[in-house]
């Protein structure tokens, strides 16, 4: 029996990929509002940038859910998988990094007040790695559902108490107090946590390593993803003021010195 050369072309309405993707929408949801063609780049890569933030913030529910489950295996996989994901993330900021200041003034008033600094997903997703704080909420009073949704979040545990939590199932010495923190402050690092992670790495357990290995690995490409929204900042516009009314560069410059999951870095030199 042959098979058809052709394929299938007449569906009898939409097509299954339409049903499926649904890209005729995703295609409504550019409106620019300025002449400048450069915009309409600006905008998709947003949008872009957005929707990895949603699946970032599923991927790691979903590795939280696996590790209170405590199936290691399928939780690093999750996180495995998140870090490629974030590595898309940093390099769509490379055509906005190669705008120069006048290409970026040629738009920037469409703007406003608009900046990615208020974006609710990405709130999300900084809480999900422990970076909480109760003022950041505010942008967000507006929209009730987001609002809800983060201040939900804030008090939630993050992607790396759960790491913790199920350390201390496996019997290491994570300090009660540590679990049992005020989950809405934003995490600070413990010395009995890095002592944990120095005798992980000093040990053989591969599964754990390969945890602490995936969690440093997003810790690593999420900096580089603040590092690059710094120098694409300082690039295409200096040291002005930032669209939110931010302190633009000054602002980025005081984020990229947190680092998320601390114990990680700093439990290399016990080892």
């Amino acid at each position: 029996m042959s098979c058809p050369v052709s394929p299938k072309l007449d569906f009898g309405g939409t097509t299954p990929y339409e049903d499926y993707v649904h890209a005729s929408v995703l295609h409504t949801l550019q409106q620019q509002w300025s002449k400048d063609p450069r915009e309409m780049s600006f905008l998709v890569i947003t949008q872009v940038m957005e929707l990895y933030f949603g699946l970032l913030c599923f991927e790691w529910r979903q590795a939280q859910s696996e590790l209170r489950a405590n199936d290691l295996r399928a939780a690093v996989q999750t996180l495995r998988r998140s870090d490629l994901h974030l590595q898309a993330l940093s390099a769509a900021w490379r055509p906005i990094a190669r705008m120069t200041p006048t290409e970026f003034n040629s738009f920037r008033d469409a703007l406003g007040e608009g900046s990615g600094f208020q974006s609710g997903m990405y709130r999300e997703m900084e809480f999900l790695l422990g970076e909480k704080s109760a003022s950041m909420l505010v942008p967000h009073r507006a929209v009730p559902a987001m609002h809800d949704q983060l201040e939900k979040s804030l008090a939630l545990p993050s992607l790396y108490d759960d790491v913790l939590a199920a350390l201390r199932r496996r019997g290491f010495d994570i300090p009660q107090a540590v679990l049992d923190r005020d989950l809405t402050k934003a995490y600070e690092p413990s010395a009995e946590v890095e002592q944990v992670w120095a005798a992980i790495y000093r040990g053989n357990d591969r599964d754990l390593l390969e945890l602490g290995e995936a969690l440093t690995d997003i810790a690593e490409e999420f900096a580089r993803w603040r590092y690059d929204h710094l120098l694409a900042t300082r690039r295409s516009m200096g040291s002005k003021v930032g669209t939110g009314g931010s302190a633009g560069v000054a602002w980025l410059e005081k984020r990229t010195q947190r680092a998320v999951f601390p114990e990680l870095w700093t439990a290399r030199s016990y080892v």
